[in-house]
């Protein structure tokens, strides 16, 4: 018995391991879509969470910096009527293509997972 909860234990284990190597290329995606307008960083981690994904600070803001870095994003910063001001974020002409091209990548993924599963159910 103790043989089936480990193996049990060890596959949620392994298939979390893979689901956050997933989120990341996923979560790339959807902080392009979100930048499409100008948004700063705790926007963006607003509509993230208002589309029902999960982000947490500690992801989205070194992301944000290495997207900016790799030329996918540019920022400005902008006075704020409320504090300081903020770093607002936009996507680059080249963080457009890198978007479209992940999502015709994610796309043909996701088709190729529905096929390969409507096989299994039609055996």
């Amino acid at each position: 018995m103790d043989t089936i909860v480990d193996q049990t234990q060890s596959a949620i284990d392994y298939a979390g391991e893979l689901t956050v190597q997933l989120r990341k290329g996923f979560i790339v995606e959807c902080v392009l879509l979100v930048a499409e307008h100008p948004a700063y960083a705790s926007e963006i981690i607003t509509k993230l969470e208002e589309a029902e994904l999960d982000v947490v600070e500690g992801t989205i803001y070194p992301l944000l910096s290495r997207l900016s870095r790799d030329g996918l994003l540019v920022h400005q910063w902008q006075e704020s009527p409320q504090g300081p001001p903020r770093k607002y974020y936009q996507i680059t002409d080249y963080g457009k293509a890198v978007r479209i091209h992940l999502a015709e990548s994610m796309t043909k993924l996701n088709q190729v997972i529905k096929s390969l599963r409507k096989e299994q159910t039609n055996e």
